[in-house]
C-alpha cells in the first residue's frame, strides 16, 4: 500500500524513492509489527481475562505446569494482525507471493482459532476433530501447491495475476551442497507442498508447550528464510551464489520481517513466566508460513535443518507413539521432547534458553548452504 503511495510521490520528491527498495521496507515492516505487538498486546490480554479465555493444563504433565491454568491463550491472534498489517502497509501488493502467503497463513490460522475457540471457550476438550482439522489444513495445503504448480507451467493462457512466477523447472527439489542440480518432481511438487505446508505447521504446534520456546526459533528461521528470498530475487546474487533466481521472490523479505517483528513484539508478553499463550491459531498458522516460504524460495531441505527444534519435537512424538503401540513401553518420559527435559529435571527457563541456542546454530547451519554448494 505505501510502496504504491511512494511510488506517486517519487514524482514530487526524489526522497520516496527510498521507500521503493525492499531493505528499508523491510525494516519498517519489522519495526511496525513490533509496535503494532507491543501497543495492543495489553489490550488483548486484558480482553482475553474479561472473556475467561485461558490455557487448561493437563494434569499427567510437569508439576511446573499447573501454576499457568487460567493464562491466558489465544495471542496468536495479536500476531497474525501484526505481520498482515505490517505486510499490507509495506509489502507490493501486485505480488502474487505476497497474496498467498497471507491467505495460508490466516487461513492456517481460522483452523487455530475454531480448535482454541472450542476447547477454551466451548470447554470442549477434543476442541476442532483431528478429521475436521486434517480435512481443511490439506485443503488449503493441496490448494496452494495447485496454484503453484499452475503459475509455474507459464500457459499464455493463464489468468494475468498467475503469470510471470516461475517455470516448470521450479516444479523441483533442489539438494543443499549440490551445484546445478535437482529433482525433478513435476505433477509430484503438488503433494511435496502439502507435506511441507501442512508438516511445518504441526510441527511448530507440538514445540509450543513451553513459554516463549516456539516464537523465538520461528522468529529465527524466518529470518533464515529472508535471506534465501533476498538472494534468490536477485538475478546477479542467485547467479553468483548458485540459486535459482525467483522472480518476485524478494518481496518476501517483507513477509519475513513481520513475522520477526511481530514474533518479538509477542515474546514480550510470552517470555517466562508468560502472560500469553499463542495457542493453535498463532502456532498453526506460523508453521505454515515458514513451510509455505521454504516452498517458494525452493529450499524445503534446508527448512529441516533450520527448524531442526521443530523437527526434533515432532520425531520424539511419533516415536513415543510408536513405541509405545508395537512394545508397551515409552522412549521419552514424556513428549514432545522439551517435557522430556523437563521430568530429568532442567527448570523450564533452562530448557528453552538451550532450545533457542540450538536454533540459533541450525539457522547458520542452513545459511551456510548458500556457500556451501
Amino acid at each position: 500500500m505505501l510502496l504504491l503511495l511512494s511510488q506517486w510521490l517519487v514524482q514530487y520528491s526524489s526522497i520516496f524513492n527510498a521507500f521503493t527498495y525492499s531493505t528499508l521496507r523491510m525494516i519498517m515492516a519489522t519495526l511496525t509489527a513490533l509496535a503494532i505487538s507491543i501497543l495492543i498486546g495489553p489490550y488483548m490480554i486484558r480482553r482475553l481475562v474479561s472473556r475467561q479465555i485461558g490455557q487448561a493444563v493437563r494434569s499427567d504433565g510437569p508439576q511446573s505446569h499447573l501454576s499457568k491454568a487460567g493464562t491466558p491463550t489465544m495471542g496468536g491472534v495479536l500476531i497474525l494482525i501484526s505481520i498482515a498489517i505490517a505486510t499490507l502497509l509495506w509489502g507490493d501488493l501486485s505480488n502474487l507471493y505476497v497474496w498467498i502467503l497471507l491467505i495460508v497463513t490466516i487461513g492456517f490460522g481460522a483452523i487455530g482459532w475454531v480448535d482454541d475457540y472450542r476447547k477454551v471457550v466451548e470447554k470442549n476438550s477434543r476442541g476442532l476433530t483431528a478429521r475436521w482439522k486434517y480435512f481443511w489444513q490439506s485443503l488449503l495445503g493441496f490448494g496452494v501447491g495447485i496454484v503453484l504448480y499452475v503459475a509455474h507451467t507459464q500457459g499464455a493462457d493463464l489468468p494475468s495475476f498467475l503469470q510471470g512466477y516461475g517455470t516448470p523447472s521450479d516444479n523441483s527439489l533442489l539438494l543443499p551442497f549440490v551445484k546445478n542440480y535437482a529433482v525433478q518432481l513435476g505433477v509430484a511438487y503438488i503433494l511435496m507442498t502439502y507435506l511441507v505446508v501442512v508438516g511445518s505447521s504441526n510441527a511448530v504446534n507440538l514445540t509450543d508447550g513451553l513459554d516463549g520456546l516456539a516464537i523465538m526459533p520461528t522468529v529465527l528461521v524466518a529470518m533464515g528464510l529472508g535471506v534465501f528470498a533476498f538472494a534468490s530475487g536477485n538475478a546477479e546474487i542467485a547467479s553468483y551464489l548458485h540459486i535459482p533466481f525467483i522472480r518476485g521472490a524478494g518481496e518476501l523479505t517483507i513477509f519475513c520481517a513481520g513475522i520477526a517483528g511481530a514474533g518479538l513484539g509477542f515474546l514480550w508478553f510470552n517470555t517466562y513466566p508468560a502472560q500469553v499463550f499463542m495457542g493453535d491459531v498463532g502456532a498453526l498458522a506460523l508453521g505454515a508460513a515458514l513451510g509455505l516460504m521454504a516452498v517458494i524460495v525452493r529450499q524445503e531441505i534446508v527448512l529441516v535443518v533450520m527448524g531442526g527444534v521443530f523437527v526434533a519435537e515432532t520425531v520424539s512424538v511419533i516415536l513415543q507413539v510408536g513405541s509405545f503401540k508395537l512394545t508397551g513401553k515409552r522412549i521419552f518420559r514424556m513428549a514432545p521432547l522439551h517435557h522430556h527435559f523437563e521430568l530429568k529435571g532442567w527448570p523450564e527457563p533452562r530448557v528453552i534458553v538451550r532450545f533457542w541456542i540450538v536454533s540459533v546454530v541450525l539457522v547458520l547451519l542452513g545459511l551456510a548452504t548458500l556457500k556451501m554448494r
